[in-house]
């Protein structure tokens, strides 16, 4: 985007209540174009589902400048359980309370995700433990602390490869390029719908001029498109979104809104104020 816009494109790191402190702050700031948001599924698709107090609103506080792309989730148990995600569903159910999985938070679309496969299979009877983002619950699988954990398929590979944990599941419609060998939750376990995918889009505060939209979205679009971005993003896990106009990101984000509500209230999670 630097190179299109012909300024300096400077990250500048917000952590703090899987995003949204960053949100919040961006939501803030002046609509002139200097201030972008890095948002995702958990920023703008759950936020306000989850929050019973918001500090904003996903939709009506935010110019959608383009759409990045979208990410599965993977499910990854230890090596000692079963090698397959229909197997370690039977071992779980013969053994209620027995087993954990872990996710990178109370909360975030990873504990969503996990939460999602245990409805598809009947409330399968596995507790939920959050910890304080991957780099901790990732290492707690590894060293059998939990059975499964949900997360990215970025950040599951490379131990995947490794042999230290097993990816049985990805939330994607179709198996992913760069792991071709690891089946889908659908035909892993025979089901037909089940998609749980990560997403990330760039916004910017309400009321951005149209000019600056239009071409904040062009070196989206722009960046997006070139080989080196490509090659990184699939590298990444991520598929990269092109040609997506502000109209475009508003309605998508609206619509995987509306898809996820059913799924929040069917699991009655509220986050604690």
């Amino acid at each position: 985007m630097s190179i299109a816009l012909n300024n300096p494109v400077v990250a500048e790191n917000k952590g703090g209540a899987a995003g949204a402190i960053g949100s919040a702050e961006v939501k803030r700031s002046k609509p002139d174009g200097y201030t972008l948001l890095f948002g995702t599924i958990s920023t703008h698709g759950l936020y306000n589902l989850l929050n019973s107090k918001p500090q904003y609103d996903a939709v009506k506080d935010f110019s959608h400048v383009a759409m990045i792309g979208e990410a599965p989730v993977g499910f990854a148990v230890h090596p000692s359980m079963p090698n397959t995600l229909k197997e370690f569903v039977q071992l779980v159910r013969s053994n209620p309370t027995k087993y954990q999985y872990g996710s990178a938070g109370e909360g975030t679309f990873l504990h969503i995700a996990g939460e999602q496969l245990k409805l598809a299979n009947g409330n399968l009877p596995i507790q939920h433990i959050p910890y304080r983002g991957s780099g901790q619950s990732l290492p707690a699988l590894m060293a059998g602390e939990v059975s499964m954990t949900a997360d990215t398929l970025s950040v599951l590979i490379h131990q995947h490869r490794a042999g230290k944990i097993r990816i049985l599941g990805l939330g994607s419609s179709k198996r992913f390029l760069i792991a071709p060998d690891i089946p889908t939750v659908n035909e892993a376990l025979g089901l037909k719908n089940f998609e749980t995918m990560a997403w990330y889009v760039i916004m910017a505060p309400i009321g951005l001029p149209s000019n600056i939209m239009t071409e904040l979205t062009i070196a989206s679009n722009k960046a997006l498109s070139d080989p080196v971005m490509i090659e990184k993003l699939n590298s990444l896990s991520i598929q990269p979104t092109v040609d997506i106009t502000d109209t475009k990101a508003t309605d998508f984000i609206k619509h995987e809104i509306n898809k996820l509500t059913p799924l929040i209230q069917a699991l009655s999670i509220k986050l604690a104020e």
